[in-house]
Parts: C-alpha cells; structure tokens; sequence
C-alpha cells in the first residue's frame, strides 16, 4: 500500500466534502425558493459551508531531536520531488515550529516570525493575520532544488547573549550545566520563533497541513503549540527512536504535551518507532530482528500507556529511499505502509465522521422543520382534495356550512397569532438573560480583573491562584447560564406543546441550546494548563516570559470558548421558533386558500372541475417540491429513517 493510496483518499474526502457543500447550497436555494428562508438560517447556512470549504486536515508530528521526525514527513508526503526537501540530517534539524499547506491566495513562500516576537505580548494567531511582521521567502515550485535550498532558512541559528536567551525563554541553566556548559557569554537560539510555508503540492491543495514540532525546548516555551495547535490537529504523530525506546525527555513530551492534547480516549494519537533500520542485523537472522522490534513496541506500549495497535515501527530514511528509486522491496522493508493505511483509513474516515455529525447538528434541525412543514402541507391538500371530490357543491346548505367552518378556522388562526406573539415575546425576554448571562462585556470584565490581579502578583504560586479564582469565576458565569438555558428550555417545549395540543400542529421537535459542550471544554482547558504548568520546563522558568505566555494562552482559549457559546445561543434564539412561525403561516395560507375558493363555487354556482384541476395541480406542485427535498436529504447522507417512503410523494 503506497502513498498513492492516501492521495487518493484525501482526495475522496476532498470531494466527498465539496459534495456536501453543494448538497447545503441546493438546500438553501431550496428554502428560498419555497419560502422557507429566514436571515438567520440563511445565515447558518452559508456559515456551515464556509466552514467545509475552509476545512483542512492537520496532522501534527512531535518528536524529540534526532528521532527522525522531518525525514518521516519527507517520506510521507514529498517524495515525489525526488529530493529530500525539507532539512534532515544528524542531529538538530527544524530549529522552528513550522506549518506546511497550500495558500491558493498568498501563492508559494516562506514566512519567518523573528524570535524576538515572543517578547511581545501578541498571540502567534494574531501574528498570522499580519504577513508584514513575516520575513518573506519566495519559493519557485519548478525547481525543488530551490526549494530545498531555502528550506535550509528553517535550521538557522544566531548567538544572542545568555540574558537575552534567559528573556526568551530558551535558556535553562539546569539543561545547560547537565551537557557541560557553565557561565557562558553566549548562546545559540534559533533565528525563527515560527515558520509557514505555502506551495501548490498535491496533497497540500487537498486541504492537508502539517505542524512541525521541533522538540521539548519548543513545546515548553510556546504555550499556544501545546494548549491550541496540537489540540486542534485531527492527528498527532509521536516519533520516537526504535534503537532508544522512550527516553526520559520522550515521556517528559509525551506526558505533559502530547498525550494531555488528546483526552481521554487517545483519539487521533498514534506513535511512529521510527529508524527500525538501525536494528537490520543479519547474524540475529529475519526472527530475531522481528522479536526485537516487537519487544521495542511492547516496552514502549506499557511505559506510554497505549495500545501496541497504535505504535507503527517505520524506516522512514529507507522508505524515502524507496519512493525515490521506485523499489517496491525497500518499501516494504520500511513498513511505511502500515502507517500510511492508518492515516487513510482511521484519520480521514474519522474527521470525516466529526464533520458529518457538525453538519447533521447544525442543519438537521432545519431539514426536519422543512421535511415536516411540506409534508403538512401535502396531508393538508390532498385532504381538501379529497372532501372536494366528494362534496355536493349543489347543496346550498352544504356549501354554507363548509364556508361557515373556513370562517372558524380563520378565527381560530388569529388566535394563534396572538397567542404566537405573546409566547414569542416571553421567549425573546427569556433568550435574552440567557444571551447576556456571557455576553462578550461580562466575560471581559472578569478577564480584565484577572490580568490585574496576575500583574501584581510576584511568585509563580499567586499568579495560579489567581487564573484558578479566573476559571472558578468563569465557571459561576456558565453555571448561570446552565440554569437560564434549562428555564428556556422548558419555555420552548411549552410553547411547542401549546400549539400542537390547541391546534393541531404537526410536532417538530426544537433545537435546544446546551452549554455542557463549553463546561466541559473550560474545564479541559484548565486542566491542560495546570499540566503544563507542572512540567518541568515551566517550573524551572518560575516567573518568566513562558509563564505569562500560559495565562495569555488560557485565557486566549476560554474566551474563545465563551464566544462560541455566545454565538451559538444567539443564532440558537433566531431559530428556535421559525418552524412554528412557518407551521403558522403554512396554516394561514391553506385557510385563505379554501376559504377563496369555497366563495368561488359559491358565487358560480357551477360546475368545480376547475377547482379541483387547480387543487390536483397545487398537489402536483408540492410533490415536487418534497420530492426535490428527498434527494438533498440523500445528497447530505442522513440516516434512511428522515426520508420519507418514496409511496408518500409519488
């Protein structure tokens, strides 16, 4: 199984996912066509495919220096230059972390952050919105020996004076002391703090990126890898050394980086025991060398903690090799396949899931509200169809009694109108404490009191006390809002239930709003923290730069959560009670429409063949329309149990 596999299933999901993207547009035009349109669905609409269009799969590699980690990922994914294009070799390679995808507007390049960037108190993802603050490589993609020349920018070191590396985060006089190094003038740093390049490679134009993490000293100086980047990743690769095992800063980076960035389940986490080729021993024969290997995987599996299914022993220097020659063999030999079949199979079908049930959850509800809207509509006409067809029109007394009823019934409609008014005005007053329970201000305010606090505060142990009081604070405000949502809740069931006992309509069960989502990833969020503050890494640094770009970073992080929760409880408030709104309307319009054309057969005293041919066709109309709905409810892959049988609408 080569890589050519893995193209072509990143390129099924690829199309897969624009597939669905067109499935949500046909279902938009559908709504505004048949008037089931409002601003805010229409406006979840188009977010949800903005959203597909912009999605990428990210796969993060982490690795300890020399493990091999930047030949793993040439071999992967760029051997098809027939080069080695990103730097690797003996020892340090990748100095910077760096992220490598495709950039259809900004076009081929190499952006490089300054290391000097961490002094300032701006996060890497407000650097990314400002390519100015980047110095700017160019790259020319028909020559990959340009390109694997200016990659080598990626490995570039200076010497900047021990203060300015102790200001930086990047020097510990521990580590330094343990490989012999005392009191000196100067030290060697990295020239980048980051790295982003863009060229037009297959894979990377499918939507795959790649995050480079370039050792412990990385991840334990750059909070935002650890607690937003790496937790972002749909996959997480751990490299580690087969001829070494899992060494002492291996699980020092896997403990407090790696496996804390994955939850409980280890979803999206695999490891890659590479460079097996250092254990080819022809006088052990071909069985020895295969219980040393799984020996290796044994011993590593018990000290990380992980299934041996997910620890994948590689060559990746030999499967280079053997993309580049062509040699089938070696390939094999390399066991690059076995990791290649998991990345095809697990990771793309896995995010493919995750996408499904977001789509599923974020539009389901306005496919069931469509779905039972028309479907009332259609038991509603062919009803009048039928007592149309059966109905003397010659009997006066007959005539007057149904138009008397379409008169009641249009009473009765006025009555739900103002009932809907009244109830929608006690839900909008309900919505709106719910809303303002975590309005942006209110969130701001406690932030902003917390950062106040943590500046005055002098020792590592008082700045913790005062992001827990800043969690502890955040946590009272989602706990307000959990019980203004469970009084909203009950509202709008109660207004659901009102209007299907009362008047009949067809029940369409509401949307709720839940905030458990967000409680929970609050609470990941600080316990990520704290394990980060513990590693070692940060507690050497005490009161540093690395210790104030955590809080910087967990506070960055549960506003963002807050904001989601925010956003989602104010689109959840604009569309809760559209499917009434149209089952009312809906209902309106079928009274008129009667009513109108009893008083027409009334008047003519005639023959209602005309009548009837206009119901049959308005009949012919809507099954068209529902029919029109089954096929973009297939196109979006629901489950068999929302279409309706095919016998309903034909």
């Amino acid at each position: 199984m080569r890589n050519l596999e893995f193209k072509e299933q990143l390129h099924e999901y690829s199309q897969w996912r624009e597939d669905i993207v067109q499935a949500i547009e046909m279902f938009r035009e559908w709504r505004g066509r048949y008037k089931f349109n409002d601003p805010q669905s229409t406006e979840k609409l188009l977010s949800i495919m903005s959203n597909l269009q912009s999605d990428q799969i990210t796969l993060a590699f982490a690795a300890e220096f020399s493990r091999g980690k930047t030949e793993l990922i040439n071999a992967l994914f760029f051997a098809d230059t027939g080069v080695r294009l990103l730097p690797s070799s003996p020892g340090r390679t990748t100095m910077s972390p760096t992220e490598i995808f495709w950039d259809e507007e900004g076009g081929s390049y190499i952006r490089l952050l300054n290391i000097e960037s961490r002094l300032e108190d701006i996060s890497l993802m407000e650097h990314k919105q400002n390519p100015d603050r980047w110095t700017q490589v160019d790259l020319d993609c028909e020559s990959p020996t340009q390109m694997q020349k200016a990659f080598k920018e990626l490995v570039a070191t200076k010497r900047v004076s021990r203060k300015m590396a102790e200001d930086l985060g990047l020097w510990s006089e521990r580590e330094a002391a343990e490989q012999g190094i005392v009191n000196p003038d100067s030290v060697e740093i990295p020239c980048w703090r980051h790295a982003l390049i863009s060229f037009p490679q297959t894979l990377l134009k499918e939507g795959l990126c790649i995050l480079d993490t370039p050792g412990l000293n990385a991840l334990g100086s750059e909070p935002e890898l650890t607690l937003s980047m790496l937790p972002n990743a749909q996959a997480i690769i751990f490299v580690l050394a087969a001829d070494t095992g899992v060494t002492k800063s291996d699980m020092e980076m896997w403990k407090n980086h790696v496996n804390v960035s994955r939850g409980a389940n280890k979803q999206g986490l695999a490891v890659v025991m590479n460079k097996i080729d250092s254990m080819w021993d022809d006088l052990a024969g071909e069985d020895g060398y295969e219980e040393s290997i799984e020996k290796q995987i044994k011993s590593s599996a018990d000290i990380l903690g992980l299934d041996k299914s997910r620890i994948f022993p590689v060559s990746a220097k030999q499967g280079l090799l053997a993309k580049v020659k062509s040699d089938n063999d070696l390939l094999g030999k390399s066991r690059l396949n076995l990791l290649e079949h998991y990345l095809s199979e697990d990771i793309l079908k896995q995010r493919r899931q995750i996408l499904m049930d977001i789509v599923q959850k974020d539009i389901g509800f306005l496919v069931n509200e469509s779905v039972g809207v028309c479907d009332t509509r259609l038991e509603s006409l062919a009803m009048q169809l039928d007592e149309f067809q059966k109905v003397d029109f010659e009997n006066q007394e007959m005539t007057g009694k149904l138009m008397a009823e379409a008169r009641d019934q249009q009473s009765a409609y006025q009555a739900n109108v103002e009932n809907f008014q009244a109830s929608r005005k006690v839900f909008s007053v309900q919505a709106k404490m719910l809303i303002d329970s975590f309005a942006k201000d209110k969130v701001d305010d406690v932030i902003r009191s917390a950062r106040m606090e943590m500046k005055k505060s002098l020792t590592t142990y008082g700045m913790k006390q005062n992001i827990r009081k800043l969690f502890d604070d955040l946590r009272d405000l989602l706990q307000e809002s959990v019980d203004m949502s469970n009084e909203t809740r009950r509202l709008v069931k109660a207004i659901h239930k009102k209007f299907r006992d009362e008047y009949g309509f067809k029940e369409i069960e509401p949307k709720f709003f839940s905030i458990k989502q967000y409680q929970f990833e609050l609470e990941q969020i600080f316990e990520e923290g704290e394990a980060f503050r513990n590693s070692t890494k940060t507690t050497m640094t005490e009161q540093s730069l690395v210790i104030n770009k955590l809080y910087s970073t967990l506070i960055f992080n549960a506003r963002d959560v807050l904001n989601r929760a925010h956003e989602e409880a104010v689109s959840w408030s604009g569309t809760v009670l559209t499917p009434l709104m149209h089952q009312i309307k809906n209902h309106k319009k079928q009274i008129e429409s009667r009513l109108q054309m009893l008083r027409k057969i009334n008047e003519s005293k005639g023959d209602v063949t005309e009548n009837i041919a206009q119901l049959e066709h308005e009949l012919k109309l809507l099954t068209q329309q529902r029919k029109e709905l089954n096929l973009i409810v297939k196109n979006l892959q629901y489950e068999e149990d929302v279409l309706e049988d095919e016998a309903v609408v034909s």
